[in-house]
């Protein structure tokens, strides 16, 4: 099951660890060793801003390029398709 955890809680964690220590803390909130120090590393990095969950976001331009990349292979495959086919009818009637 997948947990949030606030910042506060977070924060509260990383205090715990440093007075409890790490084993024990870890059993205590059943926390993995490598998600607890991806939590002090940003942390140490940034502060309580660290702690904030962050949302993976596509900038809207690159997914309108993207939709339109997909628009236009579409459209070269067809055309690729159609050039093939009028060959083969081309080889056919000859």
């Amino acid at each position: 099951m997948h947990r949030k955890w606030s910042e506060a809680q977070k924060l509260q964690i990383i205090q715990e660890v440093e007075q409890v220590g790490l084993t024990e803390t870890l059993r205590k909130y059943n926390l993995a060793q490598s998600l607890f120090h991806r939590w002090r590393r940003a942390y140490n990095g940034e502060g309580m801003s660290g702690l904030k969950h962050k949302y993976r976001t596509i900038d809207p331009a690159v997914k309108q390029l993207e939709l339109e990349n997909e628009r236009l292979k579409k459209i070269v495959a067809k055309q690729a398709l159609e050039i093939e086919f009028k060959d083969e009818l081309l080889k056919k009637s000859h």
